[in-house]
């Protein structure tokens, strides 16, 4: 579950509000770009998607198609839908993408099943038609929370959007599914059992083994290109009141993430460790090809909580490397099966508006 960050910064220090409205009210469209001169890594890339909060884009098993969450209210869309779309290949030929949710409640976390045929998604939808209430940050000091809606669940489902299969069914927060290289498993993190852990299910016969059981945030997990490390973002209250914080959140199905580090372990959950000492929010962490290196996004540069943008990083949280250079939100990245393109979402070219859209390039080495 995570929509743009750019919707975390006002709770992120005081004064953003007017700080936006002054860099809206100054930038001029013609001065957006969809590449800035320091991002070397970054070849051919094409905006896909004009308006809206469009994330958490990811490709499909073969690299021809794209799934992502939605929000857009000029289109209708008040919460999160998912929808797929083709990857255009040739100059002039258009991304269109379809809606494959059921557009009640809110979804989050797609990805494309291994036979290319199906998705899996995560969905408030048995909860209730309308998009679930946001909550009320004025009762927690104006802090950015997130819901951890105990209505969602993970559904799979055709590419037409017709649900086949409910694959969770636990009292509580099930989301941020994804699958292993060979299609066989799904991590997701869960509620179930009193923490906000990390799980791996069998899709076949529906085992699963929990793999993660220290107390904090444990989600957004990605298996690495060769199956055998998971890698996700944590965070870890670690004082008495920070441990007294966390618990009263959690028990109101609430979790306030400003605080949130890489970790990585084998596929088993064995051999845990936190890779990255940033401070901040360091999240959306994935392995690049080689399933040695990572790439993720975080905001640790900058004390006032933004901009975030993409760095990569060797295993041992040695190497750092800064990608991408947007002023406000770079996020999402996520490399295709052959690891020659990756894409991402972004603020940039958005001619001063919050919107958040999905780019991708070829990398360059």
């Amino acid at each position: 579950m995570i929509r743009s960050y750019l919707l975390l910064l006002p709770f992120l220090l005081p004064g953003f509000a007017s700080f936006h409205k002054s860099v809206t009210v100054n930038q001029q469209p013609a001065a957006d770009t969809v590449l800035y001169p320091d991002e070397v890594h970054f070849k051919n890339i094409q905006q896909l998607t004009f308006g809206g909060d469009n994330a958490e884009a990811y490709f499909s098993f073969d690299g021809k198609w794209l799934i992502f969450q939605k929000t857009y209210a000029k289109e209708g869309i008040p919460c999160d839908q998912m929808y797929i779309g083709k990857i255009p290949t040739r100059p002039g030929e258009k991304f269109q993408p379809k809606l494959v949710s059921t557009g009640k409640g809110r979804t989050t976390c797609g990805a494309f099943t291994k036979d290319g045929k199906h998705i899996i998604y995560a969905s408030t939808h048995l909860g209730g038609d309308a998009c679930p209430p946001v909550p009320d940050r004025s009762k927690y000091g104006n802090k950015y929370i997130w819901p951890l809606y105990d209505s969602y669940d993970i559904f799979m489902a055709d590419l037409n959007g017709k649900i086949v299969k409910q694959l969770t069914n636990s009292k509580g927060y099930d989301a941020e599914a994804t699958l292993s290289p060979d299609g066989k498993k799904m991590l997701y993190t869960s509620t179930k059992d009193g923490d906000i852990d990390m799980y791996v299910m069998d899709l076949k016969t529906g085992k699963e083994r929990k793999v993660t059981n220290l107390l904090g945030y444990d989600g957004g997990g990605w298996f690495s290109p060769d199956g055998k490390k998971i890698i996700w973002r944590a965070s870890r209250p670690k004082t008495e009141a920070e441990i007294k914080e966390y618990k009263s959140l959690l028990a109101e199905g609430l979790v306030a993430p400003t605080n949130m580090e890489v970790w990585v372990a084998n596929a088993d959950g064995s051999n845990a460790r936190q890779i990255s000492s940033f401070g901040q929010a360091n999240w959306a962490p994935a392995y690049m090809p080689d399933s040695k290196r990572i790439i993720f996004a975080s905001n640790h540069e900058y004390k006032r909580g933004f901009p975030f943008n993409l760095y990569t990083m060797n295993e041992d949280g040695s190497g750092l490397t800064k990608i991408s250079r947007d002023k406000g939100f770079d996020a999402f990245p996520m490399f295709s099966p052959d690891g020659k393109k990756i894409v991402f979402c972004s603020n940039r070219n958005n001619g001063g508006t919050r919107d958040t859209n999905i780019f991708i390039a070829d990398w360059v080495e």
